[in-house]
Formats: structure tokens, C-alpha cells, sequence
């Protein structure tokens, strides 16, 4: 698991000072950055890396609000053949309760055919697979 501090901005609030749904994806967009570039060690260059955002699922538990201690923390919880399962939580540091708590798909595609063509998905990298491998090993 890897687990990165959120530093919440005042612009992520919504009309209830509740920090928005929305402004909540960008957060996990963030960790799921931060969980790849520390798993296989390299940083992302969004224009090459061949893992693409699927499917997202969340569910809203409590809300979260603006002086809250938040950490996202993102797991894979299933390794496919062209594709990896994640589990994402915000978790309040202070009381440890999970505020959200999301499920998402992401899956490899050939980038080969360029910016023009429809993405076709291709099986994970050898290189992928083991670190990811290693990544569940170390729960």
C-alpha cells in the first residue's frame, strides 16, 4: 500500500464546506500517481505511460472537511492480464475513519498506434506484473 498526505485547499469545497466529490476524484487522481511512481519507480509521463483509467466507483462514507488530517492510500487488489484493480481510501489521520473509499480499473494500452487511432489494450509488461506482484507481497 502506498499511503501520500493530501493537503486540502479551500477551493475544494463545495456550498456545505464539505470538500467536493469532484475536487475528491482529483485527490485520488493524485495518489494513484504517487502509488505508481513509487511502485515501479519511475516517474509518470502521462503522454507515454500505457496504464489509462477504465472504470472508478466511490463511496462517500462521511464527509470531509477542509481542517481534516486526510492521507489517500491506494492497494491493487487484483492483477489481469491487461489490467490492474485498485482500492483507494481517504483516511482521516486523527480518528483513522475512511471518508471515501474507491474502487478502479486500469488497464494497458498500445500507444503504438498513435494519438489518431482507438486504443486497443495489450497485456501488462513483464516488468509491470512483477512490481505489482511485489507491491501485494509487501500488505
Amino acid at each position: 500500500m502506498v499511503s501520500c498526505p493530501i493537503q486540502l485547499r479551500m477551493n475544494d469545497l463545495d456550498v456545505f464546506n464539505h470538500v467536493n466529490n469532484g475536487a475528491q476524484c482529483h485527490i485520488l487522481d493524485y495518489g494513484r500517481t504517487q502509488f505508481f511512481e513509487k511502485t515501479l519507480g519511475e516517474h509518470i509521463d502521462w503522454l507515454t505511460f500505457d496504464l489509462v483509467l477504465v472504470h472508478i466507483d466511490m463511496d462517500f462514507k462521511e464527509p470531509i472537511m477542509i481542517h481534516d488530517d486526510i492521507v489517500c492510500e491506494t492497494e491493487i487488489l487484483e492483477i489481469g492480464t491487461k489490467s490492474v484493480r485498485l482500492e483507494q481510501r481517504l483516511r482521516d489521520v486523527l480518528s483513522g475513519a475512511v471518508k471515501t473509499i474507491s474502487h478502479s480499473v486500469a488497464v494497458s494500452i498500445n500507444r503504438e498506434a498513435g494519438h489518431d487511432a482507438k486504443p486497443t489494450s495489450k497485456p501488462l509488461s513483464e516488468e509491470y506484473v512483477e512490481k505489482f506482484k511485489n507491491e501485494i507481497k509487501q500488505k
